[in-house]
């Protein structure tokens, strides 16, 4: 038992002198962030394939819709200011991109499997993950030859992929999906491991292509977003002390379990990748269960929309109009102060939200494994 004591005991110190040591380096120079996912993270490309997001989205900080399902900035956005890069363009938008400083391949909708249905039947994006990963090598393989022409100051430097952070946010859609396809909770946690196969296989082809730092992002408690509650609930009517429901928030916890496994196993198959896997269910239930704490009102309610407990309504978007007496009225307006809300119309986060889980999991510590900063992500940690 003493011997045990003993090993466990200089395992965990090996660990805390490794992270320190790690902290103690001088911070990462990533010239570039290639990132793939979906809404979460979407700085225009649905908007680019199917029609811009219209106002009142973007209103709080690019004053007019920029292509992001949110009032303002999302994650992704801090992530590339804190790291002294411009916004992201998204690699589906023709006009006005620069992707000197890498490209965002997420599109909203998208999973990591391949939907079964078009996006009129389901909603969902035909952008899925291996999508997204084809377009990243192609965009990686056709830059250098381009860089010699008149896009020379819009495309990465050869030697910038391999410095690259790469950031994954996705995973959600393929949980939703299983719902919203009329599978049971078992049936959607049966498909986990399928799912994750195909996510790992996208690690490992970016890795293959030079790819080295990535940065993980698990997926957020679903049960909390109103357009779950208020479309799901009634099929699964249990909800924690917080009022999400219970049983979509544990398929969630279930998915990042096998993501961070999944993760762990990507470390020993990929010797020279940096790989943390950030948690953002925690920071985001932290958020929504404390919300008045954090400065936050109606955690469960949404900031744009219209009607009912939630203030969402799948036929009435935010922003959505109606004619009355001749004349097109906004019915689903914005709430009259978003920085004081968290969710912005249902399905996403608003600005404030999303800065507040950003300087969260940015920080590492609990939110992280490794317990390491965004700034230091370049570093391997064993």
């Amino acid at each position: 038992m003493e011997s045990f004591s003993s090993i466990a005991t200089l395992l965990i110190w090996v660990s805390a002198y490794s992270v320190a040591s790690v902290t103690a380096e001088p911070e990462c120079k990533f010239p570039a962030i290639f990132n793939f996912g979906d809404s979460n993270s979407d700085t225009g490309g649905f908007s680019a394939a199917f029609g811009q997001a219209g106002p009142p989205a973007g209103q709080t900080y690019f004053r007019h819709p920029a292509g992001r399902y949110s009032d303002g900035r999302l994650v992704i956005d801090f992530i590339a200011e804190s790291l002294g890069l411009p916004h992201l363009s998204a690699y589906l938008d023709a006009v006005g991109s620069n992707f000197s400083h890498g490209a965002n391949f997420a599109t909203a909708g998208s999973t990591i499997r391949e939907v079964n249905q078009t996006l009129k039947q389901s909603g969902f994006s035909p952008f899925s993950l291996n999508t997204q990963d084809v377009q990243f090598r192609d965009f990686k393989r056709r830059s250098p030859m381009l860089r010699d022409g008149v896009f020379k100051t819009l495309l990465p430097k050869a030697e910038d992929f391999s410095q690259a952070l790469y950031t994954f946010d996705i995973g959600q859609n393929d949980l939703t999906y299983g719902y919203f396809d009329n599978k049971t909770t078992d049936e959607v946690r049966d498909a986990i491991p399928d799912i994750l196969d195909k996510f790992t296989a996208a690690v490992k082809n970016i890795y293959s292509v030079g790819g080295r730092y990535f940065w993980i992002h698990n997926t957020g408690p679903v049960g909390c977003l109103p357009y779950i509650m208020d479309r799901l609930l009634i099929r699964a009517p249990d909800v924690d002390r917080v009022g999400c429901a219970t049983p979509f928030n544990r398929v969630a916890q279930q998915f990042n379990l096998k993501l961070k496994e999944a993760v762990v196993q990507l470390r020993k198959d990929l010797p020279e990748a940096a790989i943390t896997y950030v948690d953002v269910y925690t920071a985001k239930y932290t958020l929504i269960s404390h919300a008045r704490k954090y400065g936050f009102e109606n955690p469960l309610r949404a900031c744009c929309g219209h009607g009912g407990k939630y203030n969402y309504n799948m036929k009435v978007g935010c922003g959505g109009t109606k004619m009355i007496n001749g004349n097109q009225v906004v019915i689903a307006p914005s709430c009259k102060n978003p920085s004081a809300a968290i969710n912005w119309d249902g399905v996403h986060y608003t600005e404030a939200a999303n800065k507040w889980i950003f300087a969260a999991v940015s920080k590492g510590g609990a939110y992280a494994d490794p317990p390491i900063p965004l700034k230091k992500a370049c570093y391997r940690h064993e």
